[in-house]
């Protein structure tokens, strides 16, 4: 009765902003054809704010309900036509007609044309898919890699390794800025940065001579949220997730912003607990290795954002940014191990357990000072100053029993220990140009990094005396990477159907490892890179007709193996299951393809190929000295051809119905040979659909369903999985003139997105599978306070509004 009590208040609240008022039109070309799917906005005439947005049907008609008496004026934006403005309109508690409104012809740049106040789930813009994830009800409870899943093109794998468009090698950005982890230490920063953080994702699979070559599949840029309205905004929001485990985050923003300054901050901190099973079966040198692997983790964190721009005049902008978080956590392992002969794999020789207690802790500070020049005709000039501190601090102890057939007795006891702190210091200034140019935009630039990675790895035998350092299993490893690059490029229309781009990057990398040893016998020489590469890239576009448009693209780019796959020492899960770097890794290089078709400015299609030389992979092989012993190492192919497509369609089903399809698909073919029979041959085919279809329900409900489905394929260089798929539930509702938003999910239905597979390589023969935490059950609540959707106060008229550019960046 109480639950009906709260609903029944709130339907009443909801029920006291109801408003009688209408207005509906036709939206037309120039040649008087409907316009269908065209942005609607209205606005306030007294300050500029935006009031409501509504989309045009098939037929072009819009129809904006529910609506206050007021004075106010519309805009419409279309690609390919000039923006349509329309000023005084009165309404009153009556429907107004304003009967056929018509486009003039006109070119608009795409990044212009988004006034929507709630976006689209997807945008494809000329250069980049943007995934929107405020546009999603189902990503409530998830964090950046739960994301990733769902995103267009992009594909994470059991050991949250990141392909886009079947293409592996993706580099990850924050706000424009590289991330510069990998491995497990990318995994926790992504697992503990929350959706109600993140703004958007954008996918960049094919940069131009601008952004770093590094990264073969391209970039992803996770854009973090921040308010650009005048005045003081905010928000504050709350998750509570539960699965086999609960989680729980708390996040709060801010903002000021007048003509002389823009301050803005965030702070959050989250608890979270979770799990991640993992089953092996291996056959190697004649014996069966039947494997447990049983993770569970906890930790908490917290983040924090500050920054300031100051708008010393229209032309002159200068910001300064400080970021930073901290992650404690304690997870634990189970690794169980049973042995057996493969003639006779009922009958067990022994079992070894292995269980491991960790305690990390890894802290991030990032700084930038910017300066951005603009003169409002084309010409520009932006200087970023960065530097960031990654630390990670983690102990592990280990007690490896090897038991009986029947586990009832101990033969023999190994209990190992280990400390392995890194420090990571980035260091990057970036100034970039651009000026208008014999009819195009003429852009240059140049950018210097440092890397510099110190990394511990101290192995212990736990003895009757305390630990004792095993100098034959412990080392220093420390990478200094200096990258010096250069670009232009070059970008012009040719007449009203044709426009180009062409740019050329120049990269020279200084890289040394040094492995410090605490035996004279296992030191090696240093591990150096000392090349100069070169990186062309280039797009053509054609304008068909007004809603057909075909675009080329080229690209060619590098990536540098990093030092978590360089450092040659084991990291052992038990005595008989490690993994090992690999410090003579060659960078890999890949030439990109791209051919992309775009329909009505809303259904995108495209085709891809991608040839890598040298390709980076992971291998799962035997250990040459146990035959009980596998390990996973890091390799280069010889080389990888990867021909995909992508296929992105929204479609409005019914008036309250509207539907998002992505399905992309891609043929791999992996060759090496390695010698001594160790040979990769290995093509397939894999596939990925991914759906939302979202409701408007009756009283200010609003419903989705969304799920993927992911067909067989292969992770790394040699392991072919089984195809996959989840379902998801959301619902939301907002209250309090919508500054309220609450919202519940349930994801992960049906609990089917685990994994399956088998690998064959150089004598072993592995099948596993796994699963984590995926299915859970979400509640968030999140209030907006301040001025929203205020951009400025003073009094604009016409197509001059700047609140006409709400979403764009």
């Amino acid at each position: 009765m109480r639950s009906i009590s709260t609903l029944s208040f709130f339907l009443f609240i909801s029920s006291l902003f109801s408003q009688t008022a209408a207005v509906r039109g036709v939206l037309q070309d120039p040649e008087g054809g409907a316009v269908e799917f065209a942005n609607v906005a209205l606005f306030n005439a007294a300050d500029s704010s935006l009031y409501k947005v509504e989309t045009t049907n098939e037929a072009g008609v819009f129809h904006l309900r529910n609506l206050r008496a007021g004075t106010f004026y519309l805009k419409s934006t279309y690609l390919g036509f000039g923006d349509l403005y329309q000023g005084g309109i009165e309404l009153k508690d009556q429907p107004l007609d304003l009967g056929i409104l018509k486009f003039s012809p006109g070119a608009t740049e795409l990044a212009e044309v988004t006034v929507t106040a709630t976006r689209a789930l997807v945008e494809i813009r000329p250069d980049r898919t943007v995934f929107n994830v405020s546009g999603t009800i189902n990503s409530v409870g998830s964090d950046a890699i739960s994301l990733l899943r769902k995103a267009p093109s992009v594909t994470v794998d059991n050991n949250n390794n990141i392909t886009v468009l079947g293409r592996s090698g993706v580099l990850l950005y924050v706000d424009g800025k590289r991330l510069p982890l990998s491995g497990d230490d990318l995994t926790n920063y992504l697992e503990n940065l929350t959706a109600d953080q993140i703004d958007r994702i954008e996918i960049i699979t094919n940069p131009g001579a601008r952004y770093e070559a590094e990264g073969n599949a391209g970039i992803i840029d996770i854009r973090l949220k921040k308010d650009k309205n005048h005045g003081a905004n905010g928000s504050v929001s709350t998750t509570y997730s539960q699965g086999r485990y609960h989680r729980a985050n708390v996040s709060s923003s801010g903002n000021y912003r007048n003509r002389l300054l823009n301050a803005f901050g965030t702070l959050g901190g989250n608890y979270n607990k979770g799990y991640m099973d993992m089953n092996f079966l291996s056959y190697q040198n004649g014996l069966v290795l039947d494997e447990i692997n049983n993770h569970r983790f906890n930790g908490k964190n917290y983040n924090y954002r500050l920054g300031t721009d100051f708008f010393l005049n229209k032309k002159h902008t200068v910001g300064f940014l400080v970021s930073g978080g901290q992650h404690d956590g304690m997870p634990n392992s189970y690794n169980r191990i049973a042995l057996s002969e493969q003639n006779t794999p009922d009958m067990i020789d022994s079992i070894l357990v292995a269980t491991s207690s960790v305690e990390l802790m890894r802290r991030q500070r990032t700084y930038n000072v910017n300066y951005r020049f603009d003169n409002g005709r084309g010409r520009n000039m932006i200087l970023d100053l960065d530097y960031g501190k990654f630390q990670n601090e983690t102990e592990r102890y280990q007690p490896n029993r090897y038991y009986n057939a029947d586990e009832t007795q101990v033969l023999t006891e190994v209990i190992n220990s280990f400390d392995t702190p890194t420090d990571i210091d980035i260091y990057s200034a970036k100034l970039d140009f651009e000026d208008k140019f014999l009819g195009g935009t003429l852009g240059a630039g140049a950018k210097l990094t440092q890397v510099v990675s110190d990394n511990t790895f101290l192995f212990y035998d736990e003895l009757g005396n305390g630990p004792v350092r095993n100098d034959f299993r412990s080392n220093l490893f420390d990478y200094d990477e200096r990258v010096y690059a250069g670009y232009v490029n070059f970008a012009r229309e040719l007449g009203t159907a044709w426009s180009f781009s062409a740019g050329l990057r120049a990269e020279q990398t200084d890289a040394t490892g040094m492995l410090e040893a605490f035996r004279p016998e296992l030191q090696e020489p240093p591990v150096e890179f000392n090349y100069l590469s070169w990186f062309p890239s280039g797009g053509l576009t054609w304008k068909l007709a007004p809603k057909h448009t075909l675009a080329l693209n080229y690209g060619r780019r590098i990536n540098r193996p990093d030092y978590n796959v360089l450092n040659p020492f084991n990291d052992q899960i038990s005595q008989l299951s490690y993994q090992k770097g690999n410090p003579f890794l060659r960078p890999e290089i890949v030439n990109n393809l791209e051919l992309g078709y775009t329909l009505a400015y809303r259904y995108n299609f495209k085709l891809a190929y991608s040839r890598t030389t040298d390709q980076i992979t992971r291998l799962i092989a035997p250990d040459e000295d146990d035959p009980r012993a596998g390990f996973i190492t890091w390799a280069n192919l010889a080389d990888q051809t990867i021909v995909s497509f992508n296929v992105s369609a929204p479609v409005q089903i019914l008036k309250k119905w509207n539907a998002y399809f992505n399905v992309s698909g891609s043929y791999l073919d992996n060759q090496a040979d390695y010698g001594d029979g160790a040979i990769v041959d290995v093509q397939a085919f894999t596939y990925n659909i991914y759906q939302q279809h979202t409701f408007d329900l009756p009283a200010g409900f609003k419903g989705e369903i969304s799920g993927y489905y992911s067909g067989p394929g292969v992770w790394g260089g040699v392991f072919l999985y089984e195809s996959s798929w989840s379902l998801d539930l959301g619902l939301q509702r907002k209250f309090f003139q919508d500054r309220l938003n609450v919202r519940l999910s349930f994801s992960d239905l049906f609990y089917e997105s685990g994994w399956d597979g088998y690998s064959e390589f150089n004598g072993l023969l592995a099948y596993g599978g796994g699963n984590w935490d995926s299915r859970r059950a979400s509640l968030s609540l999140s209030y907006q306070f301040g001025n929203q959707n205020v951009r400025s106060r003073k009094r604009q008229t016409g197509i001059e509004a700047e609140a006409g550019r709400v979403g764009s960046e």
